[in-house]
């Protein structure tokens, strides 16, 4: 088969530089100018809702005063009279008496509330005890036809017990130019006998909105629209939407629009203020433009930039590669330095130190390996083991039989088991059982010495005892226990064996109740253990043992040493569960 022709390093680092580079750019454009769409939307829809909401507290305002104007003209306060109800009421003297000087003051005093508020309201005074209506309005000719109690509303209002009514958008029949209005009514009882004397409107023209929304953008008040709680449009400056329901085709979508609402404190009313996300779209394309033009000029930069970093990088790459090539034949005193004031001089000389390091620990494992398998070898031929003894043990004891030296016999026997066990050349690793076996033969030989005064106690999960650890670890502890740990001991010396396990590792804690030892010689022990020789360490059955277990299994596991004066010594043994 044909090979393909390799691609140069050159032409691979410019490609995986513009890959590199062009790709975050085009994220980066993409998501920027998402983000900036994102920012631009909120920004915008921030600035409509400080503005709705300056809107709303304004017209709030103004159905405020329609209020404050129809109760302050029904109970006859004003600026010139007290609130305690001293003094004549203009009103309900009109309502009650008529005449010239009472209408008079009636439609000075009710001129005044509209005076107050710059002209723009005007107050509608209907008579129920059979005088004549009083209609004050400063900006436009008044219907003098016009009978109100032909008004659905009216006679609704008077059947009702309510004592005012807000009346949403309508047109206001009492002016000639009918205009479009909202209005307050309040029913006005006289203050003395409670009896109903009229009812007092205060009415003003719906374009105070716009007067309100003036500080709006043109787009703004286009799109502004009050809705009272029946869903009904009150305020839209298209008049035609006025009274019809806001629902349906007039409702803005919220996914295609910038829709912000607020509800207005005196009525249940709420304002929509709302810009189609399509009038953003100026903005945005100026903003695409430019970030295209930038991404543009990054991606030019990008391929002059990678083009001279390919010449830079490919001459001392090559030289580099000859160096891994050698080290990889074990040639490392052929390494040769890469002589350069960069990341590639830098690598060379780490690579450099890499290989001498390399070729230290290859040196390190195979001293390593070697004196594992010395350490082995001593272990499992510490003691004498020819065949010639064991039949001189085996007619020992036999003549002990005979002579009925049951002492004899038992010790014989158990000393024939340990040369066995320890003589066992197949594997360094047996059962916790037949470790522990090996331990109670070797007491059974000391207590013959020490005439029964050793006891062994055992705390163990019994799944564990088929777990696999190094032979001839756990005698050694014994026996520490028993010629260092009992010598001047007057009671009886007890041993406790636990064995349980530590996640996926054993643990065996070989306690006795000793003498024990001081700290600082626990501490002398440990650092022979880590620092010394076999020739240096103290202990050096409890020396080799530790070596053994890190030789075996790494410097995660070992033995380690507690104790305290009159209160015993505990080797407890960390080792991998091996099942």
């Amino acid at each position: 088969m044909r090979r393909s022709r390799p691609v140069s390093i050159k032409t691979k680092i410019i490609l995986i530089c513009m890959v590199v580079i062009v790709l975050p750019i085009t994220v980066m454009t993409i998501s920027s100018y998402r983000s900036s769409e994102r920012l631009l939307e909120r920004n915008y829809k921030r600035i409509m809702e400080d503005l709705g909401y300056q809107t709303s507290i304004r017209i709030d305002d103004f159905l405020k005063k329609i209020e404050k104007i129809s109760l302050l003209a029904s109970t006859g306060l004003s600026g010139s009279q007290s609130a305690t109800g001293v003094g004549s009421d203009p009103v309900q003297d009109f309502l009650r008496e008529g005449g010239e000087p009472n209408t008079t003051l009636a439609y000075n005093n009710l001129m005044t509330y509209i005076m107050m508020e710059d002209r723009v309201f005007s107050i509608y005074l209907y008579n129920l005890n059979g005088g004549p209506d009083l209609i004050v309005s400063p900006n436009s000719p008044v219907h003098e036809a016009y009978n109100v109690e032909t008004e659905l509303w009216y006679k609704k209002f008077m059947h009702d017990k309510e004592r005012t009514i807000t009346l949403t958008t309508r047109v206001d029949e009492q002016i000639e130019t009918k205009p479009l209005a909202v209005s307050h009514a309040r029913k006005i009882y006289d203050s003395s006998s409670g009896a109903l004397l009229g009812v007092i409107v205060v009415s003003i023209d719906i374009k105070f909105v716009e007067n309100v929304n003036r500080n709006l953008q043109d787009t703004f008040r286009s799109n502004y629209m009050i809705v009272d709680s029946e869903d009904k449009i009150v305020y839209s400056r298209n008049e035609s939407l006025i009274g019809t329901l806001f629902r349906a085709n007039v409702r803005p979508d919220e996914k295609r629009n910038i829709v912000v609402t607020n509800r207005l404190g005196q009525k249940d009313w709420m304002t929509y203020l709302y810009m189609p996300k399509g009038e953003l779209t100026n903005e945005g394309r100026l903003l695409g433009r430019n970030l295209l033009l930038l991404a543009g000029l990054m991606v030019l930069f990008a391929a002059i930039v990678s083009s001279f970093l390919s010449s830079v990088i490919a001459r001392p790459m090559k030289k580099l590669m000859n160096n891994i090539v050698l080290v990889e034949k074990g040639h490392f005193e052929r390494v040769q330095q890469i002589n350069a004031r960069d990341e590639f001089g830098q690598l060379s000389q780490r690579f450099n130190k890499m290989a001498d390091e390399l070729k230290r620990l290859v040196g390190k494992i195979q001293q390593d390996e070697i004196e594992k398998a010395k350490t082995e070898i001593r272990a499992l031929h510490s003691q004498i083991n020819p065949h010639f003894l064991y039949n001189t043990l085996g007619s020992l004891k036999w003549i002990a039989a005979m002579q009925q030296s049951d002492k004899i016999v038992d010790m014989t026997e158990a000393l024939i088991s340990m040369l066995r066990y320890a003589s066992r050349l197949e594997s360094p690793l047996v059962t916790i059982r037949e470790e522990l076996d090996n331990v109670d033969n070797y007491i059974t030989i000391q207590n013959v010495r020490y005439y029964d005064s050793i006891q062994i106690r055992r705390e163990i999960e019994e799944p564990l005892l088929d777990y696999r650890i190094p032979k001839m670890i756990l005698q050694p502890i014994i026996e520490n226990a028993i010629f260092h740990g009992f010598a001047e001991l007057e009671e009886e010396g007890c041993i406790t064996i636990r064995i349980y396990s530590i996640q996926a590792d054993v643990a065996i804690e070989i306690h006795d109740n000793g003498a024990g030892m001081e700290e600082e010689t626990v501490r002398c022990l440990l650092e022979s253990w880590r620092t010394g020789t076999e020739a240096e360490a103290r202990g050096i059955g409890l020396f080799n043992v530790q070596r053994r277990i890190k030789l075996h299994f790494g410097e995660r596991y070992g033995i380690g040493v507690a104790s305290s004066p009159g209160e015993g010594t505990t080797f407890t043994f960390l080792l991998p569960g091996i099942s």
